[in-house]
C-alpha cells in the first residue's frame, strides 16, 4: 500500500525525485516557485521535518551549518573539509553490519545512517605547505 502524504509533502517529494540531488530548504523554496508550485518557507521546513520523521527524507548538515535535504535512497558517507567546505562522497560502508545488529538486539528500525569525517582535503593540505 502506497503511503499518503499531505499536499505540501507530496510536492516536495516530487521535486526531490526530479532533482535527484541534495538541496537546501531555501533552494527548494526557489525551485518550487520556479515550477509554479509555491510553498512558504515555513511550510517547507515543517514538511521536511515531517518527512524526516517518517523516514522519507534525510538531512546532511554541512560544515557551514546549512542542511541539505534529499530522499532516502541509499546510505551516503562523506569526507568534509573544514578549510574549504567541500564534501566528498565515500562509496564504502563499514557500518552495515552494525546496523543489522542494532535491528536485532534493540528491535530498532533504522531508516538510514550517516557517517561523516571532518578534516582537511588534499588541496587544502598542499596550500598550507606551500
Amino acid at each position: 500500500m502506497k503511503a499518503q502524504y499531505p499536499r505540501s509533502q507530496a510536492q516536495i517529494i516530487q521535486v526531490l525525485k526530479l532533482l535527484n540531488y541534495a538541496i537546501s530548504a531555501q533552494d527548494l523554496y526557489v525551485e518550487l516557485k520556479r515550477r509554479d508550485q509555491p510553498l512558504g518557507l515555513a511550510t517547507i521546513y515543517r514538511a521536511l521535518e515531517a518527512l524526516k520523521v517518517r523516514g522519507t527524507v534525510k538531512a546532511l548538515t554541512l560544515t557551514s551549518g546549512e542542511a541539505l535535504y534529499s530522499l532516502i535512497s541509499q546510505h551516503q558517507h562523506h569526507l568534509n573539509c573544514v578549510s574549504c567546505g567541500q564534501s566528498f562522497a565515500i562509496n564504502e560502508c563499514p557500518v552495515h553490519h552494525f546496523e543489522e545488529k542494532l535491528k536485532q538486539t534493540h528491535h530498532f528500525q533504522v531508516y538510514y545512517h550517516t557517517l561523516e569525517f571532518f578534516g582537511r582535503c588534499h588541496q587544502c593540505q598542499r596550500k598550507s605547505v606551500l
